[in-house]
């Protein structure tokens, strides 16, 4: 499922408000933040992550890698913050517009 550029911008605009839930730090991809990502996106469809300055890694490549590895879309990424949207699988709470 690619994201047109009127469902991108509404999701930007839902993550607009929110809060980074995730830090990616100095080990940079773990199996573990993958794993809570994933499980995370499935509760909430909507999450920011933050890139921290001591990750030597670029964001973009990770923002890459993990929407490869939880299934799920990159909706942008600014700086150091990315923002991932995965629907629920039973009851998605996100309504995208046509």
């Amino acid at each position: 499922m690619k994201l047109t550029s009127k469902q991108r911008a509404y999701l930007k605009g839902l993550a607009n408000s929110m809060d980074s839930i995730f830090q990616v730090g100095k080990a940079s991809l773990t199996p573990e933040i993958i794993h809570a990502v994933d499980e995370a996106l499935e509760k909430r469809e909507l999450i920011k992550l933050s890139v921290l300055k001591n990750c030597f890694d670029d964001p973009n490549e990770i923002a890459d890698i993990m929407a490869e590895r939880s299934k799920s879309q990159v909706v942008q990424v600014i700086g150091k913050k990315i923002i991932l949207y995965r629907p629920a699988k039973n009851n998605p709470k996100i309504q995208l517009p046509k």
